[in-house]
């Protein structure tokens, strides 16, 4: 009985979620065939008796620019059955008049793809607010229905510009130089701006902007913040879209061309109404100066093409000033400043036969802010002294390089002193080493010279190899004579 029960309920359950599943249902609806410059155009799905948990981004579409998504939700009872909708929708803005193809796609809706096929929408002149419902009928009987004029749009005069930006105009070979691209916009204009498309703008700038001859710090400017300035005694307010600071490899002359930029700058109605667009979208190209920068070779010097350029102090650390012999220590020799820290190469080294020394471990921070590029490499080494006595790790390390500042070579050495006490290990370091070879065979060979050794073989040698001369002509001369 119990069985029974137990299969009635679940053919039930089952029953109730096929019924479920069934009832679900997700349509993808475009907007109209046709649109005014001025409207918009939507992709709109619709998912019925469930909620939209999850959802992938919405097509591009040529010739469109996206606007931003709605979602909406509504529920029905009829004779006692509740059917309940939600949807999002994505709203585009057409850039400019023609006709444009919607190419197929799916959209990834609660985990499931959903396709559609696609179709072709026609832009058009801009179109007048069109009446929507009764309301605008009763305005149109209260105050006369006169034939509404297309609106005409004018164009505002704007104070604004697009400029690049670098801070010197002169720099040495591996010395920085910062560039920037911003749009400038007096807090006085009155034109209405907007960006359009900066990232796809700034790919095709940087394929054209960047020398080859240098390496790049990108500041990474993600979000284009406003920030206000003062320029010639003129407030304006300031949109950096890229900023970074070059390291040239080589002498001669770097340039910075003429960027172009461009803007989606609006047409505003003559005559504004309260019904309708007051506004309309167009575009302008602004186009900032070339800017040139002039790269000076390094002084002469034995390392000038190999030393680092920029500002550097040294920031040393030890674990212990005090050291036994034989026993290992760890030594932290850090390079902090300005410049370029990723071409900072590990400190000279001179070989002193009590220090030893291993390949360093390499950490490295940079920091790119307020127009500079700074930070700190360090290289920390595990050492062993095997002789007592007090070693200046100044005679051990040194790091040269160029201070474009003071136009001239300068040496970072290390101040730390270690005093290294116990007994002498240089004999059992020396120990320890297999030399290998030729010297693995010192234990079993003669100490009696090898040409003694070998001597009387040799002679042998020699002596058979004669007589066996002798016999071969002595042989030659009997057949000739019996041949005659």
């Amino acid at each position: 009985m119990i069985r029974t029960l137990v299969t009635q309920f679940l053919v039930c359950l089952m029953g109730i979620i096929s019924l479920t599943v069934q009832a679900q249902e997700v349509t993808i609806e475009l907007g109209p065939d046709e649109i005014g410059l001025n409207e918009t155009f939507s992709i709109k799905v619709t998912i019925t008796n469930d909620k939209i948990k999850s959802y992938d981004e919405f097509p591009d579409i040529t010739g469109f620019q996206k606007q931003g998504l709605s979602q909406s939700s509504s529920m029905n009872v009829i004779n006692g059955q509740v059917t309940s909708t939600n949807s999002i929708i994505q709203y585009y803005k057409a850039t400019r008049k023609g006709t444009f193809n919607v190419e197929p796609f799916s959209v990834k809706i609660n985990g499931n793809d959903v396709a559609h096929p696609g179709k072709s929408v026609t832009v058009g002149d801009p179109r007048s607010s069109q009446r929507r419902s009764g309301a605008f009928d009763a305005f149109d009987d209260l105050f006369g229905r006169e034939t509404r004029d297309e609106p005409e749009f004018i164009e505002i005069e704007d104070d604004a510009f697009f400029a690049s930006s670098v801070d010197k105009s002169e720099v040495y070979v591996g010395e920085g130089f910062n560039v920037s691209l911003a749009f400038y916009m007096s807090e006085t204009n009155q034109a209405p701006f907007q960006f359009y498309e900066p990232g796809r703008q700034l790919d095709e700038i940087l394929k054209k902007m960047k020398p080859s001859n240098a390496w790049e710090e990108n500041f990474n400017i993600t979000n284009i913040q406003p920030e206000r300035v003062t320029l010639n005694g003129k407030n304006y307010v300031k949109y950096k879209v890229y900023e970074a600071t070059f390291f040239p490899f080589s002498d001669g002359e770097i340039t910075i061309p003429s960027i172009a930029w461009e803007m989606i700058k609006y047409r505003v109605a003559r005559n504004p109404t309260f019904f309708g667009s007051n506004r309309l979208e167009d575009f302008k190209t602004f186009y900032s100066s070339a800017k040139s920068v002039k790269v000076k070779p390094l002084p002469a010097h034995p390392l000038r093409n190999e030393v680092s350029v920029g500002v550097f102090q040294l920031r040393e650390n030890v674990q212990a000033f005090d050291a036994q012999t034989g026993e290992g220590f760890t030594y932290n020799f850090g390079v902090s400043g300005e410049g370029n820290i990723n071409s900072i190469s590990a400190p000279r080294t001179k070989q002193i036969h009590k220090l030893n020394t291993f390949d360093p471990n390499v950490r490295q921070q940079i920091n790119r802010g307020g127009g500079k590029v700074n930070g700190i490499k360090e290289f920390n080494y595990y050492l062993t002294i095997n002789e007592p006595g007090e070693v200046n790790l100044s005679d051990h390390f040194e790091w040269i390089y160029f201070n474009p500042r003071e136009a001239k070579y300068d040496t970072l050495r290390p101040s730390a002193v270690i005093n290294v006490v116990g007994e002498s290990k240089v004999n059992q370091a020396i120990s320890r080493q297999r030399l290998g070879g030729l010297y693995d065979l010192i234990e079993v060979e003669s100490n009696k010279l090898s040409y003694q050794r070998y001597k009387y073989y040799f002679s042998i040698f020699i002596n058979l190899l004669l007589l066996a001369s002798v016999v071969l002509l002595a042989v030659l001369i009997i057949r000739k004579n019996s041949n005659g």
